[in-house]
């Protein structure tokens, strides 16, 4: 059986990488399809031994550190992927690679990390964020996302079975594509992150420094609790900007390998997260150290922590909602032995297991295989 992974594009190696990393392992005579690959070559080890095809954006002015401009010719690339000699075609999917074309005696399985976020339900949070929310810069871009969620939504007639990241994701793809998914929760290394129940008097949050991860909000709030010592790691557009409302007893870190990382994840009294997230990895790995997680309750966090027992949720992404559950983090016992037990169910081996016996029972089902 020939098997052709299409993913979106190889540019960081982060959550989507790790996942396709995991697939590969399963299917290790897979070719893969790509918009652009600019991966750097530390990350690379995974892809070796696989034919990568890269579209023709690939060779266009400044795609390797300006490729989300080309997004309105993106629909047009992947479906310039040549897929008819491939019998399972399985596209790793946030933007547009479940729009590869294929033909009826082949099976497409789509892993969605989610529909499109910046065409859909948070078109209007991006464009605000981008400053593209008026003017006719901002008139271009919402006609242009018009266009691709008309594109989005034609192309998921081609997909024959959905999987879905979490419920959370599950949701929204009945909501845009009005088609059922079957929910496989993504890998997460936490063997790489030991327990460790010696835990000191901060708080930590740890993210890229974008504006819908609200590490703003997270440092503003401890900001106004001088006696609450908040550790911040990571790096991004927004660093200055946040720096600038950091009090004294907040230490911003910037970007730090990932041994520094752990450590301090491992050592942290608790690991804060205030995004909207399609699953979250962050929260999985500071629990498999054993530190609890006070999280934002929406979207995949609500489903990777469980409340009261390895972490804890407020209700809105405001200062006076985080600051009151970080009052009542501090009126609870946790035991970081438990904390650890829950992100246990979300490792390599158990997305391996799930998503192969998915594809196998899949396939049986379309009648490829016996």
């Amino acid at each position: 059986m020939k098997i052709a992974i299409i993913h979106d594009w190889l540019t960081v190696y982060a959550g989507a990488e790790k996942t396709l990393e995991q697939i590969l392992k399963l299917y290790p005579q897979a070719d893969i399809f790509t918009i652009i690959d600019v991966l750097p070559e530390k990350n690379r080890p995974f892809l070796e031994g696989h034919k990568i095809t890269t579209s023709f954006i690939q060779k266009l002015p400044f795609a390797q550190s300006k490729y989300r401009n080309y997004l309105p010719l993106m629909p047009l690339a992947v479906e310039q992927f040549d897929l008819s000699d491939y019998d399972l075609v399985i596209s790793s999917s946030h933007a547009v690679a479940k729009g590869v074309i294929t033909g009826p005696d082949q099976h497409h399985i789509c892993l969605c990390y989610s529909p499109i976020r910046y065409a859909w339900d948070l078109q209007h949070q991006y464009l605000r964020e981008s400053g593209l929310d008026s003017g006719l810069k901002g008139w271009i871009a919402k006609y242009m996302l018009h266009k691709i969620r008309l594109w989005d939504s034609r192309t998921a007639n081609g997909v024959d079975e959905f999987i879905a990241i979490s419920h959370f994701i599950a949701r929204r793809i009945w909501k845009v594509y009005r088609r059922e998914s079957t929910v496989i929760y993504p890998p997460v290394d936490v063997e790489a992150f030991e327990l460790y129940d010696k835990k000191e008097d901060f708080y930590l949050t740890a993210s890229r420094m974008v504006p819908y991860k609200k590490i703003d909000l997270i440092v503003e709030a401890f900001s106004t609790m001088p006696d609450k010592k908040l550790i911040v790691i990571g790096d991004g557009p927004d660093f200055e900007k946040i720096k600038a409302k950091a009090g004294a007893n907040v230490l911003l870190m910037g970007y730090q390998p990932f041994e520094v990382l752990r450590d301090t994840m491992q050592r942290a009294k608790a690991f804060v997260f205030a995004a909207e997230e399609d699953f979250g990895i962050a929260p999985v790995e500071a629990q498999a150290c054993g530190t609890p997680v006070i999280a934002f309750g929406h979207g995949g966090a609500t489903e990777t922590v469980v409340d009261g027992m390895s972490g804890l949720f407020f209700d809105t992404q405001s200062i006076e909602s985080l600051c009151g559950a970080v009052e009542r983090f501090e009126a609870m016992q946790w035991e970081p032995g438990k904390v650890r037990d829950n992100a246990i169910r979300f490792g390599n081996e158990r997305f391996k297991e799930e998503f192969q016996h998915y594809v196998q029972k899949s396939l049986k089902q379309s009648g490829l295989v016996q």
